[in-house]
């Protein structure tokens, strides 16, 4: 969960950075500072984001802050929902580039709670990349969209299972990497 923050008023009003961001199970817990479930610290910044990682997927968390002396912000409380558990996630390693183009081969996990029976891998290229050929899925492209589900032998994954498909692209600059998007 990543958590935004603005810090307008120095003190006496307000606070100076880092601040300390606590998480809490629900309002009342928070509401009274009671039994917080994780916490955070900012950085030095007075606008900046907080991560808080290993929390429990598609969950509501209520967060209050509080300074490096532990004076507690007695009004501001908020909450926000953790992201649902993916079916699946997949990952992209340029294997191989060269002036006009790369090879990249995509690994899609099963990240779920429940064996799948098929796979889609979608991302948007930012450039003028152009699929030359797939191997191990079936390319779906419009435009800079891109989409590459299961080929017909592989889209049954077991719980944790890893199937791998592979992409021969041409293009001008070789991305950085991709960032994907996995759905059942």
């Amino acid at each position: 969960m990543t958590i935004s923050y603005s810090i307008f008023f120095r003190p006496p009003c307000g606070y100076d950075p880092p601040m300390t961001i606590s998480l809490f199970a629900s309002r009342e817990d928070a509401q009274q500072w009671r039994a917080p479930v994780a916490s955070a610290v900012s950085g030095p910044e007075r606008t900046g984001t907080v991560t808080i990682d290993r929390l429990t997927p598609n969950t509501e968390y209520w967060y209050r802050f509080s300074d490096p002396d532990g004076k507690r912000d007695p009004y501001a409380i908020g909450s926000a929902r953790t992201a649902p558990l993916a079916a699946c996630r997949a990952t992209a390693t340029i294997d191989a580039h060269w002036g006009n183009g790369f090879v990249a081969t995509v690994t899609v996990r099963n990240t779920g709670t429940e064996p799948l029976d098929r796979w889609r891998v979608s991302w948007r290229w930012f450039g003028d990349e152009r699929i030359q050929s797939v191997w191990g899925g079936v390319a779906e492209t419009v435009g800079v969209d891109v989409a590459v589900r299961n080929a017909p032998y592989n889209g049954k994954l077991a719980l944790d299972g890893v199937t791998t498909f592979g992409l021969l692209v041409t293009s001008s600059a070789v991305p950085d990497g991709l960032t994907m998007a996995c759905a059942p």
